[in-house]
């Protein structure tokens, strides 16, 4: 019996190990496009650098660079916000795809929701 549970709990370690190694992978520069509340494309860049279940970094989109608040990860799932000048407060969710090296992004602009298909920089 407590051949099993060692097994078991071997096995769940490595899984975790590797969904760390994962979602490690999520770090680095994207790029995608929004579309806007008023249908205008919105390029942005993200730099995300994940450190366990923290994530930082900043986003640029029309000349203006914003840094990632309240970042979190949680196996390939993760979320921030960011402040704009006008000091609206705009939720993001995102999910990495290491298969595609893209991530899915949503985010929340007063209500109007975007998402994006962001890839990594030099892909």
């Amino acid at each position: 019996m407590k051949t099993k549970a060692f097994i078991t709990l071997a096995l769940v370690c490595s899984f975790m190990i590797c969904l760390a190694a994962a979602i490690a992978d999520a770090s680095g520069k994207w790029k995608g496009t929004f579309t806007g509340p008023d249908g205008s494309p919105i390029d942005v860049t993200y730099n995300i650098k994940v450190d366990g279940d923290k994530l930082t970094g900043d986003a640029t989109a029309q000349d203006l660079t914003i840094k990632l608040d309240s970042g979190q990860v949680t196996g390939t799932d993760f979320k921030f916000s960011i402040k704009n000048p006008e000091g609206v407060i705009i939720p993001h969710t995102g999910k990495y795809f290491s298969q595609g090296d893209s991530i899915s992004m949503n985010a929340d602009y007063q209500g109007y929701k975007m998402h994006s298909t962001l890839k990594r920089e030099g892909n």
